[in-house]
């Protein structure tokens, strides 16, 4: 009997610490399932699932499950949650840095972001979340898409905003935008967001055509200017307390499935877009022409405001091609 003990004790210790110990990695997402963020998370799991042989795994929690943004960053600095896509616009307030991407009108367009999030200050800008106090490492970029104005009436120049409560995510430059632009921004979580349109706490709100689609803002308010503000990349994090656990390996393999997860998203969420319009269409939506450049001009205040610290940064996107 003692021998078998022994032998037994020998065996568990002789195995590399974590070897066989099974993992469910915790992913949290504000969006419901199918959704191009939480799908390409989901994927991920799988094709992580495959290659550990089911040592790990990915438990997907979406439609606001573990709470808002703020709540899921909150989660995964302490490790009770693995994996979280947030916006740039939640993770500004922590890492200042990529608040130079929550500026109004910094990109000429969605393909322009695309080729900064991809080269090299897409690259700088993960590791220096990763490298920051957060307790978070920066595993990826994902697209959010352009974000417009949504609310009851048409929204096409600056005037048209005046009196207008709208919604816009809990960081100052957003608010801040808003006002530029004519209304009066109101910080408020997304979860919060329905209600608040329901009972008119706020007039209008503003983001991506696939969000106004499946979080059903539409049946509410149905016209949905296209003022094209802001572009702002999303941002998929994992939990730095669970990150110093793995093993080298395991943090590689994380890494490279990471970077196909952001390729991924970026085909569903191109494949969503049309979609989420042509159904909002069928719905009632009226889709609005703004003038985007009386837009640009209200917004130059913020960016002389707060991109005169990022004035290199803001440089090397500009000249980005």
């Amino acid at each position: 009997m003692l021998h078998r003990i022994v032998l037994l004790l020998f065996v568990v210790f002789a195995m590399p610490a974590g070897a066989q110990q099974k993992q469910v990695w915790k992913a949290a997402d504000v969006h419901p399932l199918g959704y191009p963020t939480i799908e390409a998370i989901v994927r991920m799991g799988k094709k992580i699932e495959a290659e550990t042989n089911g040592r790990i795994s990915i438990q997907m929690y979406p439609s606001m499950q573990l709470g808002g943004e703020k709540e899921m960053i909150e989660q995964a600095q302490v490790g009770a949650l693995q994996i979280s896509r947030v916006s740039v616009g939640a993770l500004g307030p922590v890492v200042d840095d990529l608040n130079v991407f929550n500026m109004p009108f910094i990109f000429r367009d969605e393909a322009h972001m695309r080729m900064v999030i991809d080269g090299p200050i897409g690259a700088e800008l993960l590791d220096k979340v990763s490298n920051s106090s957060a307790r978070l490492i920066a595993l990826g970029w994902m697209d959010g898409g352009t974000r417009n104005v949504y609310s009851a009436k048409p929204v096409t120049k600056p005037a048209d905003l005046k009196g207008m409560k709208v919604r816009m995510m809990g960081n100052p430059i957003f608010v801040e935008t808003m006002n530029a632009m004519g209304g009066n921004g109101v910080a408020m979580g997304y979860n919060e967001l329905y209600s608040a349109l329901q009972t008119h706490v706020v007039d209008g709100a503003e983001n991506n055509p696939p969000s106004f689609l499946t979080a059903n803002h539409y049946q509410v308010v149905k016209v949905y200017s296209l003022t094209g503000h802001l572009i702002i990349p999303e941002i998929f994090i994992f939990s730095k307390a669970t990150w110093d656990k793995l093993s080298k390996e395991d943090q590689a393999m994380l890494k490279k499935h990471s970077r196909e997860a952001q390729m991924e998203q970026r085909q569903l969420w191109n494949a969503m877009v049309g979609e989420s319009e042509a159904k909002l269409k069928a719905a009632g939506v009226q889709f609005v022409t703004a003038d985007k450049k009386a837009f640009y001009e209200a917004t130059q205040p913020i960016r002389d405001k707060y991109g005169a610290k990022y004035a290199a940064l803001l440089k090397r996107i500009q000249d980005t091609k």
